[in-house]
């Protein structure tokens, strides 16, 4: 009888722990985002810092975030396309691509785009200072790390992500118009008519909010992750820093996908 007890309830105390530990890890989390927001605004405003920022996080993504944004514009423009014609209404085309992009696919492929790119960057940079003991040393120097490596980093995501979701919107629109007008045949005043109508602000304006939110999840969990790489059970040095980096990556996608299904379903 003990041994058949066991069997159950291994397999739930296991559950229970790490669901423990996970939402532990959560709250860490939030505090360290808490310090990082509140370094934000302390004297005397790192400046140079965020405009560095926002030319790694921003700028230096142009051109994967616009790459990434006109084939998913043109794999829409073709998908509804053919979706639409089986019921004739291929003059909505357009508004369905608006529907699917600006509140959608525009603020989560741009996100995930740039924590590919710029956020395991960042976790392996914040990752090597940690074993390198840099981060060690700027405690030392009665300098606070969070508010020199992450605050300007948080400032400038918050900056960018909606910059870079617009550009996203915009390159996709023009790639759904490639193949619906110029590949498929649909009539191009029609297809602009429809995208202009359907755009209303209100979408616009939850699409950049879902943006900022986001923003915030990439440099909180990148920049924990790297952080905390000392910290790691599975691993010390090279090994710890890989496997922050894989971390951040993956459970800043996931958060992403999270958040974004929350803000749909209850705020829109």
């Amino acid at each position: 009888m003990s041994v058949f007890a066991g069997v159950v309830v291994e397999p739930v105390s296991a559950t229970g722990r790490k669901t423990i530990a996970f939402v532990q890890e959560m709250g860490r989390m939030f505090i360290f985002l808490m310090h990082s927001v509140l370094h934000m605004f302390t004297l005397p405003f790192q400046f140079v810092k965020i405009l560095t920022q926002i030319n790694i996080i921003g700028a230096q993504s142009l051109y994967v975030v616009s790459l990434i944004g006109l084939f998913t514009g043109m794999v829409l423009g073709l998908q509804l396309y053919n979706a639409l014609a089986n019921f004739g209404s291929e003059g909505m085309l357009g508004t369905s691509i608006v529907h699917t992009l600006i509140k959608e696919m525009g603020p989560v492929l741009a996100a995930i785009m740039v924590t590919a790119r710029a956020g395991s960057a960042m976790a392996a940079e914040i990752g090597i200072m940690r074993i390198s003991e840099e981060i060690d040393a700027l405690d030392t120097m009665q300098i606070n790390p969070i508010r020199f490596l992450v605050s300007p980093r948080l400032a400038a995501a918050i900056i960018s992500f909606p910059l870079l979701t617009a550009l996203f919107d915009v390159i996709a629109l023009f790639g759904g118009y490639l193949t619906g007008c110029k590949l498929k045949g649909l009539n191009d005043a029609t297809y602009w008519y429809t995208v202009e109508n359907s755009l209303v602000m209100e979408d616009i304006n939850g699409g950049f909010l879902k943006a900022i939110v986001f923003a915030v999840i990439v440099i909180t969990v990148c920049c924990y992750q790297g952080y905390t790489t000392h910290m790691r059970p599975n691993g010390f040095g090279a090994k710890g820093v890989s496997a922050s980096t894989t971390s951040a990556v993956v459970m800043s996608c996931v958060l992403i996908l999270m958040a974004d299904f929350v803000l749909t379903a209850f705020i829109w």
